[in-house]
């Protein structure tokens, strides 16, 4: 096709038609076709030049135009396209580097085959602006419910048609067996957009704690004003979920809020969610009381918090325990789901045994090594005394509350423990040098005999051993797996060793080894010092 009067206005109609039709901007549209023209006369002229096409956007006119660009003379490499300063002054006036000299040629005319490749051109620079379109419409709207109309169902994975473009729904992020007809109207969490070299991909979602969660919104006012806030939710996608919530105006209850007037607004909620059965339960800042909470409709005897494991116990009566555990552990999956805890549940019965274990375990200890008779380890044990260490090293005073046990009594007790630890200190010792450990993991402070026998069983023998071991890998922690929370135990864990004491200890001995600067420390310490400050100025 030559570019002649007779189609200089076509290329504008068809520019703006494309435009409409995919719904992006015709400038667009005219720039592809400007490339495609300028890689037709590229083929024709020289694919060395600089060939450049400019369309006037009032009369559809296309100008052809050849750039030289004034280049060192040690830099001309394409003299198609560049010329050096010298060369430059026959066609222009006091030539500086950087300058392009712009003349224009004859436009061209396209064959077959250049009248396809620019066609291939536009077409592909359409997709990429349809695509970058479709991305800037979405990526602001993850995170919110949209509604769509099925277009397919493939290998169990819904294809919905969102307006602007296809979305996915995968098979599981439905409800359950959910199923879909084509043209059904459906009502989706948008889970993320991500831009990928195929466009755009819009991933759905009905089973994400977060649809239920933008659900109560859309039904509950109270929530969509900032009245009410939903703090956590959980959910067993299909069948039951629960969900936290707090109002932040004393006189609306945010239970009763969530409900509605005979429970309509969670009726709604419910519908849309297959008729799974939720739970509302109110927000506590003290975890205990919210676990409580959280267990309903079982009734709990007693909680028991170890904060630093991140683990909770609970003790309900016997005729409550099914309850509490619900079918196939569903309600204490979702209770600690919920709390973000690790949560035992046990019988009055149970815990009652176990303490009676505990009891008898620490009562054995202290007849066993203090020489004491059964009765007088058991008054120790009584009086809160769990191990050698607090009997050794308690004040006297602590000691002379229990009834017979005058000074000399306590005196001797003490020294009897002082003794059995420096022996199982002395062995400990000589174990850990007999497997190999240094000088420098002996000599550092902070670690007992004990725990450099523990850290020489675990191949941890030498100052740059302990030094790059992980915070976790001493203290303990959690693991999520497949959202099950999996316990990783501590080399250090049975002594009582936190997280923070763990840091303390390597980075103090990071530091002896000269792997880091104090300085640097300092500042760090500062930084989040300031940071702790801004928030508690924000809140």
């Amino acid at each position: 096709m030559a570019i002649t009067s007779a189609n200089q206005l076509e290329l504008l109609q068809t520019a703006e038609a494309v435009a409409r039709e995919k719904m992006i901007d015709p400038g667009l549209v005219v720039e592809a076709m400007e490339e495609s023209l300028a890689r037709a006369a590229k083929s024709r002229y020289g694919a060395e030049m600089d060939i450049r096409v400019s369309i006037d956007r009032k009369t559809g006119r296309a100008t052809f135009t050849r750039v030289r660009t004034v280049v060192e003379d040690e830099e001309l490499e394409n003299y198609q396209a560049e010329f050096t300063v010298e060369q430059a002054k026959q066609y222009m006036e006091n030539p500086e580097v950087g300058q392009e000299f712009i003349e224009e040629v004859p436009p061209v005319e396209m064959g077959r085959i250049a009248a396809q490749s620019a066609k291939q051109v536009i077409l592909q620079k359409v997709r990429e602006a349809e695509r970058d379109r479709q991305f800037e419409e979405f990526k602001d709207r993850a995170g919110t419910i949209i509604n769509g109309l099925v277009k397919r169902e493939e290998y169990g994975n819904v294809i919905v048609d969102v307006g602007a473009g296809e979305a996915i729904l995968r098979r599981n992020e439905k409800i359950g067996r959910e199923s879909y007809r084509p043209n059904d109207r459906i009502r989706v969490y948008i889970k993320d957009v991500r831009r990928e070299q195929r466009g755009p991909q819009i991933f759905l979602s009905r089973t994400a704690p977060e649809f239920m969660a933008e659900l109560f919104k859309m039904e509950v006012p109270e929530i969509y004003d900032g009245i009410i806030e939903i703090k956590a939710v959980a959910r067993d996608p299909g069948s039951r979920a629960k969900i936290a919530v707090i109002s932040y105006d004393g006189s609306i209850d945010p239970v009763g809020a969530c409900v509605g007037m005979r429970g309509s607004r969670v009726q709604a909620v419910v519908n849309e969610l297959q008729g799974e059965k939720i739970d509302i339960i109110p927000w506590n800042e003290d975890q205990p009381t919210f676990l409580v909470n959280a267990l309903q409709p079982a009734e709990v005897s007693k909680v028991v918090l170890d904060e630093e494991a991140g683990k909770i116990e609970v003790v309900v009566p016997e005729e409550q325990l099914s309850l509490a555990i619900g079918r196939r552990g569903q309600n204490v999956r979702l209770a600690s789901q919920l709390t973000g805890l690790d949560i035992d549940i046990m019988t009055e019965e149970q815990e009652s045994a176990r303490r009676q274990a505990e009891f008898e375990l620490r009562t054995k200890l202290f007849v066993d090594n203090l020489d004491l008779d059964e009765f007088f380890a058991q008054l120790l044990v009584s009086e809160g005394f769990s191990n050698l260490e607090e009997v050794a090293y308690v004040e006297l005073d602590e000691l002379l509350v229990i009834d017979g046990v005058d000074e000399d009594t306590a005196n001797e007790l003490q020294a009897r423990a002082r003794d059995v630890l420096e022996a199982q200190n002395k062995a400990a010792l000589e174990n850990a040098r007999s497997m190999g450990v240094e000088d420098s993991l002996v000599e550092f402070e902070g670690l007992t005999p004990q725990m450099i026998e523990a850290l020489a069983k675990d191949d941890v023998k030498t100052l740059e051993d302990f030094a790059t071991c992980a915070d976790w890998e001493l203290a303990g922690g959690w693991t999520t797996i497949d959202g099950e929370r999996v316990k990783d135990d501590g080399v250090l864990e049975p002594f009582d060793v936190s997280l923070e004491e763990a840091q303390d200890l390597i980075m103090t001995a990071r530091v002896m080894l000269g792997w880091v600067d104090p300085a640097d420390l300092e500042a760090d310490a500062e930084e989040e010092l300031e940071a702790a400050d801004a928030e508690e100025a924000e809140a």
